[in-house]
């Protein structure tokens, strides 16, 4: 690749900039690859879809709009296809790791290489509403708060939608034709990795734990990853005071002149903090007079009454509120959309109580640090555990809950290892593993086998601490085949509503 043409690609900052005939490779066909290769193909580039898995549906539409593509088993087919298009940018989907042959074929010749949301930041102006951004990451919570962040600002009498990783791509918010004034954009660790240089209006880490080590290939790098989230901030950078490392972030990010440092937590909260006074939500961050006074917000009681009131939740909510009121989001207002809110399906989602046992669907625990926060609201859980663990060590966990448990139920691919952590850790604990293949088998066992353990008093609590895509398609498909199963059980009180659709 020529010094002109990347310096070309990398001068293209805007909707308006010439982008007609830059030969552009998308590495991936999900919803992200094709809302990349959607944009650029309307920019006028040159476009070819390079991925590995078939997708008949968004293959159609890719002719349909003009785009190039092509669908190759195997690295070296892909690599050789790159190399024959000779792209002047490439532009990966999130699920690449850094070290992909065909990144790092792109990177040794000097190609430009971006994630979906530095081209989003670059485009960002293609009307005159230009949308603050307002990032949020984190190993557990992210969607919840972006959720709420977004509910908070529209409540505001703000244009805010939320876009990211949450399942919008932020190339479809950007591309909205009357704007917005605020985009919530969630950020994965693997977004981060990719970020390049935006400026975020406010940015959190809601907190920092081990995940997804195998891609990132290690702790350091996961944490530097996410770290990005704060640099080039404008106004609030917001972090957890129970998590140092996030504050220890902050400290070293390089932000705007005048970008404060906001915390939240379920303490007292100092100036500059928001956190729990005598039972109510408090703001002392954007209150004139903090040193000595505080916006009420809204009270525990009222969140327990909504659902909200477990502690994770509470914590979602304070760092949501921060963001908001960092945007002039009135107290008032948030409380309002607070106590307006639903959290998303299979976050800690009471699916039923049958004979005095109640079920619960945390399938969106993908990560210890996430089962860590539903098992510690709980005093004597039968633990449905299991999945993909990412290369995590799930020692910790299972030693810190090992009180708690009155029974495990492991499923997942990577059994062998919670199974000698619960030997190690919980030996008197009763333990069934289920070793089914099939989807729905998997939960139909895992219920009965629940149920076996479980008696009254007892929670069960599908909370798996690991990825999914083992045995299901993501862990909203866990979740759904987990509450069906459930159901099939008869003889309680189901709260129905919370179903998210059929199983089909």
């Amino acid at each position: 690749m020529t010094a002109d043409a990347r310096e070309r690609v990398l001068a293209l900052t805007s909707w308006h900039h010439d982008w007609s005939g830059v030969r552009v490779a998308v590495l991936g066909l999900g919803v992200t690859g094709f809302s990349v290769a959607d944009t650029l193909v309307e920019l006028g580039a040159r476009v070819r879809v390079i991925s590995g898995r078939p997708d008949p549906d968004r293959e159609r539409l890719l002719d349909v709009i003009g785009a190039e593509r092509a669908t190759l088993d195997g690295d070296d087919a892909q690599l050789e296809d790159l190399r024959a298009f000779n792209p002047e940018l490439v532009v990966v989907s999130p699920g690449y790791r850094p070290d992909h042959p065909l990144t790092t074929w792109a990177a040794d010749r000097g190609t430009v290489v971006w994630g979906d949301i530095e081209l989003g930041w670059r485009l960002r102006d293609k009307t005159d509403r230009i949308a603050d951004w307002i990032c949020i990451t984190g190993t557990n919570g992210k969607t919840t708060t972006t959720q709420l962040t977004a509910h908070m600002l529209v409540a505001g009498g703000l244009r805010a939608t939320p876009a990211g990783n949450i399942g919008t791509p932020i190339l479809d918010a950007v591309r909205d034709p009357e704007g917005y004034d605020a985009i919530v954009v969630e950020l994965s660790s693997f977004q981060l990795e990719r970020l390049g240089v935006i400026s975020p209006y406010a940015s959190v880490c809601l907190n920092i734990a081990d995940d997804h080590l195998d891609w990132h290939g290690g702790a350091e790098a996961y944490r530097a990853a996410k770290a990005k989230v704060y640099a080039g901030t404008q106004v609030a950078c917001v972090y957890n005071r129970a998590d140092r490392a996030t504050e220890q972030m902050v400290e070293e990010a390089e932000v705007v002149e005048g970008a404060r440092a906001i915390s939240f937590g379920l303490d007292v909260p100092p100036p500059s903090g928001f956190g729990i006074v005598e039972g109510l939500l408090v703001d002392r961050g954007f209150h004139a007079e903090r040193r000595d006074n505080a916006f009420e917000l809204v009270s525990l009681e009222e969140l327990r009454n909504r659902g909200l009131g477990a502690p994770h939740i509470v914590q979602d909510i304070l760092a949501a509120a921060a963001l908001a009121r960092a945007r002039g989001v009135e107290p008032a207002e948030i409380a309002a959309a607070v106590l307006a809110f639903t959290p998303d399906p299979h976050r800690s989602e009471h699916v039923a109580t049958i004979e005095g046992v109640t079920w619960i669907d945390d399938s969106k625990a993908t990560n210890a640090h996430a089962a860590n926060a539903s098992l510690q609201a709980l005093e004597r859980v039968v633990w449905v555990v299991g999945g993909l663990l990412k290369g995590v060590n799930i020692d910790d966990l299972v030693r810190t809950h090992a009180r708690r448990l009155r029974g495990a139920v492991v499923i997942g691919a990577e059994r062998a290892e919670l199974l000698a952590a619960l030997e190690r850790h919980a030996p008197g604990v009763p333990v069934s593993e289920i070793a089914h293949a099939d989807a729905g088998a998997v939960m139909s066992a895992a219920v009965t086998a629940a149920r076996r353990i479980a008696g009254p008093g007892d929670t069960v609590l599908l909370s798996p601490a690991a990825a999914s895509m083992d045995q299901f398609s993501d862990y909203a498909d866990r979740g759904r085949r987990f509450q069906h199963a459930v159901r099939g059980l008869g003889g309680g009180e189901t709260d129905d509503e919370s179903a998210d659709g059929d199983l089909g």
